[in-house]
């Protein structure tokens, strides 16, 4: 990037970075409230089209399959094929929003770092430029940061790594011999679908999985919520929400259990160049490693501002970065599923009017 300097950076009161369901959201109620796109605010997202990081989602997780997935505000989500690849419909649909609310999106384009600019501002700096603004709304989620955690003899494996971010459907483990680690919804999806191809799978978990059984009501995901927002308060590194609600106890898990494709097994303590070994000696051979052990937030661009807490986490309330109240991170924590992220792009917007609205009154 050509250096620009901070008097050429383009003046806005509000950047968005990302611009998946909770960046897509925040964009929308900062027009509905005025704010002009391009002249007030401007979103920034890095992948190149719409679709946030549904885009990426594998082709045999159906819409039918897709847990919660909750409309944007003001444009409802109808009509859509049960049959059809989440991928394609969601990216669809939020391409539609995106041209109906006239929301400008700028992409593809990279934000390598927010730092602190004169008069009170942030400098965002991108592969496309310097935005100078007043306020922040990060809404970069979790996709772009698959964690693999670290096993000995990783390095020694002969056959195939991947992560869920990586996951090409079911048809390419045929004939294989699978290790799927992770105890979510991701890993007993794999499984389910990899199960009928593969030669052979297993199941690894740090922990025994919980199942839930029963709806999952309003009153359970308040309760859910407020377990993963508690943390974020602290400073703690997030958790998702579906790590304090179980795995819900539907027919095809119950399928599973019986036919024995969800064996749960202990997690193992070694791999080698053939599978993975457990201490009291036992080994099982593998073609192929899926770890479907989740995300972490992708907020490495935010260091230079020292938002995190000495737990590891950025502390949070509502949305609000407590170190610094020009930053908002949306789809984080307790905010990151879709009807979080809806209601929380909001209550971002309204802090931030409100931000704006003392800056003029003490000029």
């Amino acid at each position: 990037m050509n250096y620009i300097s901070e008097a050429e950076a383009a003046e806005v009161q509000a950047v968005v970075i990302g611009a998946g369901q909770a960046g897509l959201s925040s964009a929308y109620h900062l027009r509905r409230t005025g704010f002009e796109p391009e002249r007030d605010f401007v979103v920034l997202d890095h992948n190149p089209g719409p679709g946030g990081a549904w885009r990426y989602r594998w082709p045999s997780l159906t819409y039918d399959r897709v847990h919660g997935m909750h409309s944007l505000p003001g444009m409802e989500l109808t009509d859509a094929d049960p049959s059809r690849p989440s991928s394609e419909v969601i990216t669809e649909y939020f391409d539609r929003y995106e041209r109906t609310f006239d929301l400008r999106v700028r992409r593809p384009v990279k934000v390598r770092t927010v730092r602190e600019g004169v008069d009170g501002r942030l400098l965002v700096e991108t592969s496309a430029g310097v935005w100078s603004t007043r306020t922040l709304i990060n809404a970069t989620g979790t996709w772009d940061r698959p964690f693999w955690p670290r096993y000995e003899g990783q390095e020694t494996f002969l056959g195939r790594q991947l992560h869920t971010a990586q996951y090409p459907g079911p048809e390419a483990f045929a004939g294989q011999r699978v290790v799927v680690v992770g105890g979510g919804a991701s890993a007993t999806q794999h499984l389910l679908e990899i199960a009928p191809y593969a030669a052979d799978t297993t199941w690894v978990t740090r922990r025994p999985p919980v199942f839930r059984e029963g709806p999952f009501d309003e009153e359970a995901g308040r309760a859910a919520v407020a377990l993963v927002e508690e943390r974020v308060r602290q400073g703690l590194p997030p958790r998702s929400v579906v790590s304090v609600t179980g795995l819900p106890l539907n027919d095809a898990i119950r399928r599973g259990i019986a036919d024995g494709v969800l064996d749960r097994q202990p997690m193992f303590d070694r791999i080698t160049p053939e599978g993975v070994e457990w201490k009291d000696g036992r080994r099982v051979a593998a073609d192929v490693i899926l770890w479907a052990t989740g995300f972490r937030p992708a907020i490495d661009h935010l260091t230079p501002l020292r938002l995190r807490e000495a737990g590891g986490g950025i502390r949070v309330e509502d949305t609000l970065a407590a170190a610094d109240p020009r930053v908002h991170l949306v789809g984080y924590g307790p905010s990151a599923s879709t009807v979080g992220a809806n209601r929380a792009g909001r209550a971002a917007v309204r802090d931030i009017r409100r931000l704006l609205a003392e800056e003029r009154v003490t000029v």
